[in-house]
């Protein structure tokens, strides 16, 4: 199994409960990916297992060919491993640009905070947040905090980008340009794990999507096949989203 993100044989217990157990699988550079299952199947605590968030009780994480399975936060965001928070909680006195520039301080690319404020900008124009840049963070609608966490994560220039429910919350057209930038990023060159609940957005942007049920791998493969897949209609999907989706076909689900 070759990739620029590999896991192998990843398990996480806490006390009893076993969170995430024997998980494997690869990125390969440029996918985009998407990693879906039922609330409490383990999807955030994969990408905190990945981002040295919490330490693995068993298994090995290796990313651009190094083992990275006992990294701390800030070394897998100086590596190029950046991710993105379910809840967004910027820093809410400092201004839009001041937590951009601090993403890109704690990935520790620039050198200087006059660097750092310079990527800032970069990045805020990439997401289109530039006239916002002076504005208290805290006063941010839900869509532009979610457009806020996105340039975070990109000032510090990553190579690997784990995001986590991006889009909840939003309404049909802020989805819609959620995932137009999402495409842009990975234009980049950047690749993309992204957890996410619903369905019609993981079928439009995933090209391989990754199944978790009770902290299992239980499926993987192209869109197709997993949303064909038994265990994944039992565990998951239901019966009627998938006999929907082989009558319509993927691209009107």
């Amino acid at each position: 199994m070759s990739g620029i993100l590999r896991l192998e044989g990843v398990s996480k217990a806490f006390g009893g409960i076993r969170a995430v157990n024997d998980v494997s699988f690869a990125l390969e550079e440029g996918e985009i990916v998407g990693l879906i299952g039922p609330n409490g199947a383990g999807k955030t605590t994969l990408v905190n297992l990945i981002t040295g968030v919490h330490p693995l009780t068993a298994g090995r994480v290796v990313f651009a060919g190094a083992d990275v399975t006992r990294q701390k936060p800030f070394q897998a965001a100086r590596r190029g491993l950046a991710r993105t928070f379910q809840i967004v909680q910027p820093f809410p006195q400092m201004s839009v640009l001041e937590n951009v520039a601090a993403g890109a301080l704690f990935g520790g690319a620039p050198d200087t905070m006059a660097d750092a404020l310079d990527e800032a900008r970069r990045e805020l124009a990439f997401v289109g947040l530039e006239p916002l840049a002076e504005t208290p963070a805290a006063s941010l609608t839900l869509p532009n905090r979610k457009r806020l966490e996105l340039a975070k994560s990109l000032a510090m220039r990553p190579k690997v980008l784990l995001l986590d429910e991006v889009n909840a919350g939003l309404n049909a057209a802020e989805i819609d340009g959620a995932l137009e930038l999402i495409r842009q990023i990975a234009a980049r060159g950047v690749t993309i794990l992204i957890i996410e609940h619903l369905m019609k957005v993981v079928l439009s942007i995933s090209q391989r999507i990754l199944v978790l049920h009770h902290g299992e791998l239980i499926a993987e493969g192209a869109p197709r096949a997993v949303v064909e897949n038994e265990k994944v209609i039992e565990a998951y999907l239901g019966a009627k989203f998938a006999a929907r989706f082989k009558q319509q076909g993927s691209a009107h689900v």
